[in-house]
């Protein structure tokens, strides 16, 4: 068996067989810059979502003209490619972490670039939930505070888990393009060896991974809002 898929590989994948180390290393940037980014970037996101619904209209921290000017801010950065923000970041890159390139040097923008998108979902995710619990906590006396963490944010979880998916799929879409500008990861190998040297398989190879590693995250936020609707 061993040998039937040495042999499959070593015809149809030749050059993913001679740059596996490579390879593996690519993946293994990605993942990082991935778990890294979501975990600083979607953090910052719920809050400025958070931030967002709670100082707008009829909000519990009702205050219009920050609320406007934070608005803004996200809207701005939302609406820059992320190629070009990239490369406006770049002075500020390296001062931050002293490199514009590599994993280090991808992970700044792309912690920038999916605040704005992670804000928005947590917005559109806390507006969804039922104004009439919102209301009923608020005639309880209950402190604003508990209400964002103890009504809010648990009544609007599936939501919320459902944004969550779709900023962790953006993220793996960024860490391409982060490879396309020196990177590194997935990215930067496709454009290296499938792209520049006209390695098909390897560009074959790089898509598969993306695909399957974008059902995983698909796959385990859909059961996570099965278990949470109600």
């Amino acid at each position: 068996m061993k040998e039937y898929i040495t042999e499959f590989l070593n015809r149809f994948f030749p050059n993913i067989v001679e740059l596996q180390r490579y390879l593996f290393t690519s993946i293994k940037e990605t993942l990082i810059m991935i778990v890294i980014t979501g975990a600083i970037g979607l953090t910052l996101g719920l809050i400025v979502g958070v931030v967002l619904v709670t100082t707008g209209k009829d909000g519990l921290y009702e205050n219009l003209k920050f609320h406007n000017v934070l608005e803004k801010i996200v809207n701005i950065v939302r609406s820059i490619p992320f190629v070009i923000l990239i490369a406006l970041l770049v002075t500020f890159t390296r001062f931050l972490v002293g490199t514009s390139i590599g994993v280090k040097g991808a992970i700044v923008p792309m912690v920038i670039g999916i605040i704005p998108l992670g804000s928005r979902l947590t917005e559109q995710a806390l507006s969804e939930m039922d104004k009439g619990v919102m209301e009923a906590a608020k005639a309880m006396g209950i402190s604003k505070t508990y209400i964002i963490f103890h009504v809010l944010i648990p009544e609007s979880l599936p939501g919320l888990i459902r944004a969550l998916v779709t900023c962790f799929i953006s993220l793996i879409g960024l860490t391409a393009m982060a490879g396309s500008v020196g990177g590194g990861g997935v990215g930067s190998f496709a454009i290296r060896y499938g792209y520049n040297r006209y390695m098909t398989d390897v560009t074959i190879v790089c898509v598969l991974f993306l695909l399957i590693l974008v059902s995983i995250v698909q796959g385990i936020g859909n059961r996570a809002v099965n278990k949470l609707t109600h």
